[in-house]
């Protein structure tokens, strides 16, 4: 099984911004406890990052020739980027959205998405160990497709 996961702006500055609301790890160290447990689930994947939504389309459009599932961590584009939402809803990869905070508990300008109603679910609140759900989600979605 393989997974497209694609961190959205700003968040590789993980660990330095704002740490009292995503925590203290580091980008890297996200990328390899995700790295870590994608190996024991026996999953390959492919991260990226990127704070332009024109190169997210692109990974999302490259995604749909090689990967089974999506982990998608829009950042702010959550609530306003169109263009991510089409891609997705256009590749038909299961999708899962992902936020380290609780998104819902916060301003009132981060409370929609629109990228959401394209995903299979979304998962706020846990921090990095929001990764780690998604790719158990995706991982179980896959699965139960293919039997």
């Amino acid at each position: 099984m393989k997974v497209c996961l694609i961190h959205g702006p700003n968040l590789n500055l993980l660990g330095i911004r704002e740490t009292d609301i995503y925590g203290k790890d580091s980008f890297d160290d996200i990328n390899r406890k995700i790295k870590q447990y994608a190996g024991q689930l026996e999953v390959e994947i492919r991260i990226f990052q990127s704070n332009h939504e024109g190169e997210i389309i692109d990974v999302i459009h490259d995604a749909r020739n090689w990967a089974d599932a999506l982990i998608i961590n829009p950042g702010a584009y959550t609530h306003y980027s169109y263009a991510i939402r089409d891609a997705i809803s256009a590749v038909r990869l299961p999708a899962i959205e992902v936020h380290l905070s609780n998104v819902h508990a916060r301003e009132e300008f981060r409370r929609h998405s629109v990228i959401s109603p394209v995903t299979v679910g979304q998962i706020v609140g846990f921090g990095t160990m929001g990764y780690l759900l998604a790719l158990d989600a995706a991982k179980q979605l896959v699965e139960r497709t293919h039997r």
